[in-house]
């Protein structure tokens, strides 16, 4: 069964929360290299996902990115009632 897009949105920003490389974003989202950049790069725009430099490339959700999380963890439990 396919995923919706924002279900792939909501893991990705879950993942990222305390900062995440790429290589676990594709493996804990069960993505794979092309998909994720296409969503990374969607959510860096939307200032979801910042950019943290250091020794490793880590992306970080943005508090804004944290209160669509939220959103849609609150929607998700409303309709599993």
């Amino acid at each position: 069964m396919n995923r919706s897009r924002h279900v792939i949105i909501s893991k990705i920003l879950d993942i990222c929360k305390n900062g995440s490389n790429k290589t676990r974003i594709v493996y804990q989202a069960n993505l794979n290299f092309k998909t994720v950049d296409t969503y990374i790069d969607l959510l860096l725009k939307n200032n979801l996902l910042k950019i943290k430099q250091g020794k490793n490339v880590l992306y970080e959700t943005t508090d804004s990115g944290k209160i669509l999380l939220d959103d849609f963890k609150k929607i998700d439990s409303q309709l599993s009632q």
